[in-house]
């Protein structure tokens, strides 16, 4: 019995550390726009400014990828994915997205990755999936809608639409290559390991995409207006670069690892409405009331989501037997 409750409380406080690693990464996620839109209205095209904060977060993550050069022959495959989904993917088809319908709309069906994660759990994975964490899931959704003012830009054609779910899917991607490896023990593969040899991967494919050489480099070494205040170019692309990509990839990796995708998933909704009150503060973009009582809902939603979740189990081995896990999960939650 000691040995149980020890445990428990480990997983308690790893699930606390999860959270708090998630709340960091929505927070920097959501930080990301208020500081590239000044950048963009200054003359720099948004496709640029995606290959800017990759391309500057794998040049500061170089170190780790050459300390973990072995993954390249270990995990080639995971590396490969999630470069590819978690770091292109996401941000090439959700600015090809907002380049054929609004904003709003694209920020909703790309976080559907949250009720996508719960799918791919329950029916590819065939691991249970609470109630609680479907409801926050569906809370967090609805207030998103509401967060984005969905309504406001219903007209946008399929392409579009198309576009936008290619990146929740790709979103799906991040969440769950993140958690590979998580219970292999001393074989899991590094974390910050396939961080940067994922932005690497995203890197590459984002050249072609985006085709730097065209850019107006002339642009970073002037200043851009953030609400009436001239702010170096530079130090806003040091911010997308260190906290938007470095930290928020390293962080959000690091709370899945130690939450579950799906809980991870629910707690990144929050990614947008710190961005909407973020742009509120610096940018003077002034909430709604829709606005304000949706972030309370996605708030609520993530709360619901992580609170009802079972905690990873230890990876060391536990003496009590299986009995004692398949009891832990039914005492937070029936699933479905």
């Amino acid at each position: 019995m000691p040995v149980h409750t020890s445990q428990g409380s480990q997983g308690n406080q790893g699930r606390g550390v999860g959270l708090g690693l998630a709340l960091v990464s929505a927070v920097a996620f959501g930080g990301s726009g208020v500081a590239a839109k000044p950048l963009i209205e200054a003359g720099l095209d948004p496709l640029h400014v995606v290959w800017l904060r990759v391309a500057g977060a794998a040049l500061v993550m170089l170190p780790l990828a050459v300390r973990h050069r072995a993954l390249v022959r270990r995990r080639p495959a995971l590396l490969a994915g999630f470069g590819l989904l978690g770091v292109a993917g996401v941000q090439a088809c959700y600015f090809a997205a907002i380049s054929r319908i609004p904003v709003g709309v694209a920020l909703l069906v790309e976080y559907l990755a949250p009720a996508l994660v719960l799918g791919w759990v329950r029916f590819v994975q065939r691991r249970p999936v609470t109630r609680a964490a479907a409801l926050g899931v569906v809370l967090a959704v609805g207030g998103l809608a509401c967060v984005v003012e969905v309504w406001s830009g219903l007209g946008f054609d399929a392409v579009g639409l198309l576009l936008a779910l290619g990146a929740a899917c790709c979103q799906v991607g991040y969440f769950v290559l993140s958690d590979q490896g998580s219970d292999a023990g001393d074989e899991a593969p590094d974390p910050l390991g396939v961080i940067a040899y994922g932005l690497l991967v995203g890197t590459l494919v984002l050249t072609a995409v985006a085709r730097p050489w065209a850019m107006h480099w002339s642009v970073l070494g002037g200043s851009a207006d953030m609400n009436g205040t001239s702010v170096p170019a530079s130090l806003l692309l040091g911010w997308i670069v260190l906290v938007a990509t470095a930290v928020a990839y390293v962080t959000g990796v690091l709370s899945v690892r130690r939450l579950s995708p799906q809980v991870a998933g629910v707690v990144a909704c929050l990614e947008a409405v710190i961005a909407t009150v973020l742009a509120w503060v610096l940018l003077g973009e002034h909430l709604s009331t829709p606005q304000i009582v949706g972030g309370a809902v996605v708030l609520l939603g993530a709360f619901i989501a992580q609170s009802s979740a079972p905690a990873k189990p230890p990876r060391d081995p536990v003496a009590s037997g299986t009995g004692d896990a398949e009891r832990e999960l039914s005492a937070h939650g029936t699933a479905v």
